[in-house]
């Protein structure tokens, strides 16, 4: 069976209103030690979110344009001028509640979808965490990257018995009785005999899928060699 976002995400969230002022924010980043916090209305809609650097765009621009002798980096300057970030920087710079500070649309995930959906939207947008929504969008709760480790620490008896159970066992497309499945600290080592080598190499790759799987170690030996190029 899949992790889920629903397995592993926080329902205690930590959230603001678009009323709420530049301080107020603040405050509750630090509080509850959060990078960033959703903003709702009055109906729990999830309507953006809220981080630490929208916050600090604040302080960059008051030093940019106030400071004696302050030259912003190079690379800040170059951001500024050549990126489209540029006009909505300086927008949450002169941002003074949530409903101007922050980044809308949020990116969101449903609480169905597996934890390895998760990570890669994740990864695509760049974000440390996912605002997790229903169908109607209300705010139900958060998921993280530290959320996602959690599928790394399941128990290598877990992990044995969802690859005996749901990868060998019930596969129709092979006889998989004489393959042996050890694991150890998330890795797997698959050994023994498998009528074909393609049969062999989908168990390895079935295994590796499996959540908590750290690695495969395929020791695998076959009878019949039916791959491309094989005898």
């Amino acid at each position: 069976m899949r992790v889920t976002v629903q397995d592993i995400m926080t329902t205690e969230v930590a959230s603001v209103n678009g009323s709420t002022p530049f301080k107020d924010i603040a405050e509750v980043l630090i509080a509850h030690g959060l990078s960033a916090v959703p903003v709702v209305d009055a109906e729990n809609h999830v309507l953006g979110v809220v981080s630490e650097a929208d916050l600090l765009c604040k302080e960059e621009f008051r030093e940019r344009y106030y400071a004696e002798g302050y030259e912003l980096p190079m690379r800040a300057q170059l951001r500024h001028r050549l990126s489209e970030e540029g006009p909505e920087l300086r927008r949450k710079a002169a941002g003074d509640t949530a409903a101007q500070l922050m980044t809308a649309p949020a990116v969101t995930v449903p609480a169905t979808v597996s934890a390895v959906t998760a990570a890669r939207r994740m990864d695509e947008h760049g974000v440390k965490r996912l605002i997790v929504v229903d169908n109607d969008g209300t705010l139900q709760g958060v998921v993280s990257r530290r959320d996602l480790l959690k599928v790394f620490v399941r128990p290598d008896a877990d992990i044995h018995r969802a690859i005996r159970e749901d990868v060998l066992e019930c596969s129709p497309w092979a006889q998989t009785a004489g393959v042996t499945v050890e694991v150890h600290q998330g890795v797997v080592t698959l050994s023994g005999w498998m009528s074909r080598r393609s049969e062999a190499l989908l168990a390895v790759r079935l295994a590796a899928v499996v959540d908590g799987v750290v690695d495969v170690i395929d020791k695998l030996r076959w009878k019949h060699d039916d791959t491309w190029g094989g005898p």
